[in-house]
């Protein structure tokens, strides 16, 4: 799709029915203008350019809550798909996120930056972070969200490995506290990656806001769950990732044992227990990635894998709009609502009936700027 006009104008979206978040509405106009939503009950199209819905469904722009951008290419891909948000999971340098933000017509980006990992660890010695990246005791917590936070940075990210597999190579339990302390005293949230029950227990304990992946060896268990439902703690599963990952290492000679169902179990447990899941696909192109995992339409595979571990098509349409913009603080989108953002896709079909109508993507806003009809 190219983008077909800018959005300082006036356009009014009619004969739709919008995702409040709970449901679809009847049929309605929806009236945008300057970028942002003005008018959703009926509202006025006079003077406005009118896009005819033709009994589509209009959902608030998708939004994927982990993704490694590089490229321009990367958001097109992503906007193309009905994503009109991602949140960047790790980059460098600075100047490579810088390059990629505020971008008219295009996919907006959050990024955590250069991530905080052990010396020796994967994410330092072969993906190319900066050397103070790698926390060697909890006193150097401070420095690194200090020097993350002068990027510019969105939130952190840690690198929670498990250290019964890694050895020195992760992050002990006294560096973790101390980022997550030093994140929280700056205002700053904290996504913990974790692959392993040990890892997502320290994340826990560590008080992080957001756990992204759930393992492919042993599943999260009951009580472990259930300490992040006491702590507030919200999931990322990256089930599309997990899938990945799960076929790549079963496929290894003499490589660990994994079952993408045990993914699929953890999933089913923190939805059960009420922990707040949101849609993340780990999306990138990275060589040196574990698996490679296609820009925007992975997040449609995404939610047709939570609606398969027991999400409801509405409760897998909140984890791409409602939470992510809820656990990430994005308050201008997630919702269609009167002066939000104007991030807005139109489909073709009925994603509640069926989630798999979120691929049928008609047309897609940024910000205002309509690309695609």
């Amino acid at each position: 799709m190219d983008p077909i006009h800018g959005g300082t104008g006036r356009t009014a979206i009619t004969n739709v029915r919008v995702f409040d978040g709970w449901g679809l509405t009847d049929l309605t106009t929806v009236v945008i203008e300057d970028g942002r939503i003005v008018d959703l009950d009926g509202g006025d199209p006079s003077g406005a350019t009118v896009v005819d819905g033709a009994g589509g469904t209009l959902l608030p722009g998708l939004i994927d809550a982990h993704v490694h951008v590089r490229t321009p290419e990367d958001l097109d891909r992503s906007r193309d798909a009905g994503v009109t948000t991602v949140l960047d999971m790790a980059s460098w340098p600075p100047s490579l996120i810088d390059s990629l933000r505020h971008r008219p017509g295009r996919t907006d980006v959050r990024s955590a930056g250069a991530p905080a990992s052990a010396p020796g660890g994967p994410h330092t010695t072969h993906m190319g972070y900066p050397p103070d990246s790698a926390l060697a005791g909890p006193e150097q917590a401070e420095a690194f969200v200090a020097a993350r936070a002068a990027e510019g940075v969105d939130y952190v990210k840690l690198i929670v490995e498990d250290p019964t597999l890694v050895g020195p190579a992760a992050l002990d339990q006294p560096r973790l506290d101390a980022l997550a302390a030093a994140a929280r005293a700056r205002g700053l949230r904290t996504i913990a990656h974790a692959t392993s029950p040990l890892a997502t227990e320290m994340a826990v304990s560590a008080g992080v806001d957001i756990v992204t992946h759930v393992p492919i060896g042993r599943p999260l268990d009951a009580d472990l769950v259930a300490r992040m439902v006491a702590g507030g703690v919200a999931a990322v599963p990256t089930l599309t990732m997990m899938s990945a990952v799960a076929d790549v290492l079963g496929r290894a000679p003499g490589g660990p044992p994994v079952d993408f169902v045990r993914a699929r179990a953890s999933v089913a447990e923190l939805h059960r227990q009420g922990v707040p899941v949101l849609a993340g696909t780990d999306a990138n192109l990275d060589p040196g990635a574990p698996a490679n995992v296609p820009h925007g339409v992975a997040l449609h595979s995404e939610l047709e894998l939570l609606v398969d571990a027991g999400l409801s098509t509405v409760e897998a349409l909140r984890a791409a709009t409602v939470l992510p913009a809820e656990h990430f603080g994005l308050t201008d989108r997630g919702v269609i609502a009167p002066g939000r953002r104007a991030d807005l896709v139109l489909l073709d079909g009925d994603p509640v009936a069926d989630i798999r109508a979120t691929r049928a993507v008609r047309a897609v806003w940024c910000a205002g700027i309509q690309a695609g009809i």
